[in-house]
């Protein structure tokens, strides 16, 4: 596997952070949450005077073999042509990474379509898809070797233009299933809590999606075990595109970027990405819990506190980038509140 050198944040500055904050002129502590967000800002960038520079979102497009099973109430094709929607400007992605001045980058990793050269969407393609799952590991050692450097590749593209702050979403139909049962061997939760409605399954299909999963799951357990290394465990269940979001958080935690992590799929990616690399948490932002079952439980095993709840399940990472105003809303307050003595006030505390 890839190596990668990421180090725990120095805490060398936390006591000069702390004594910012708590000389801005306002009660003590009583920013809540924007305190301690600016405290992780500082730190992963070793200053007292953090930024959030040229933000960038990376939409990784994927298929997954599972889907043949019948696993999603979507059809397969409706990642190709929510891949194009987002070309035009059409999507949520699209709509809040104009909202929020991020640079948006589509690209795909193994969606099973030839896209047109001149759609503007960046060619990182593996394979059409990854492998059915059901029957076998969904993608070769060199694949999934490849899928990380597919997203190392793209975040030092990012770095090389000034990002400071990345968030990472995904369009794949099918990418909840390899979720549910990363989420299942990595947090030791059986299967069943893990497995929600996706995109929109009834009970039925619920039902038949943790029937398939199951024997997934059973099969990879014939001759494996749950103790098996982690990186088999995302090889033989992930799609490429969230393999790839793997080596995108690895690289951004190596550059000293804020990570922010999106819903179910990209908490599952965050996930394993800290399976791999325990630092790498250091760097994340949890912006959004979800409606997919099991998210709430996904980020309680990660020890992570979403900053915002609203019910969204829309994916492509639109739960983070409507969190971004909070983070940029906790920089500002460290470079742009007055302190008691430069305001004249008496420091009452």
């Amino acid at each position: 596997m890839k190596a990668f050198n990421i180090q725990h944040p120095n805490e060398a500055l936390r006591p000069l952070i702390q004594e910012k904050i708590d000389n801005l002129n306002k009660p003590k502590g009583s920013l809540g949450r924007l305190e301690s967000l600016a405290m992780q800002v500082c730190l992963i960038q070793q200053t007292l005077t953090p930024s959030l520079a040229h933000p960038c979102h990376l939409l990784l497009g994927g298929d997954h073999g599972i889907e043949r099973e019948g696993v999603s109430v979507s059809p397969r094709e409706v990642t190709w042509q929510q891949m194009l929607n987002f070309t035009r400007g059409g999507g949520g992605v699209n709509m809040f990474c104009r909202q929020h001045g991020f640079h948006l980058y589509i690209v795909d990793v193994g969606v099973d379509y030839d896209f047109p050269a001149d759609t503007g969407i960046l060619n990182h393609k593996i394979a059409y898809g990854t492998r059915n799952f059901l029957y076998g590991p969904a993608m070769t050692k060199e694949e999934y070797e490849h899928a990380l450097q597919v997203g190392v590749d793209l975040v030092d593209k990012c770095h090389a233009e000034g990002c400071q702050v990345l968030c990472i979403g995904e369009m794949g139909i099918g990418n909840t299933s390899p979720s549910s049962i990363w989420m299942s061997l990595f947090c030791q939760i059986p299967l069943d809590e893990c497995i929600g409605a996706g995109a929109g399954l009834n009970t039925v299909g619920i039902a038949h999606k943790r029937e398939v999963l199951g024997k997934a799951l059973d099969r990879f357990l014939q001759y494996k075990s749950v103790r098996s290394p982690s990186e088999e465990v995302i090889r033989c269940f992930g799609g490429f595109e969230m393999v790839a979001a793997i080596g995108a958080m690895l690289r951004a935690a190596e550059w000293k970027m804020v990570i922010l992590v999106d819903g179910f799929i990209m908490t599952a990616c965050a996930m394993s990405a800290c399976r791999l690399y325990p630092e790498a948490k250091d760097y994340m932002i949890f912006g959004h819990c979800g409606d997919e079952s099991g998210h709430r439980r996904m980020l309680e095993a990660l020890h992570a506190e979403p900053l915002l709840s609203l019910g969204m399940r829309l994916g492509e990472g639109t739960g983070a980038l409507c969190a971004f105003p909070i983070i940029d809303s906790a920089v500002r307050m460290m470079n742009e509140m007055n302190n008691f003595d430069h305001a004249n006030i008496t420091k009452y505390f």
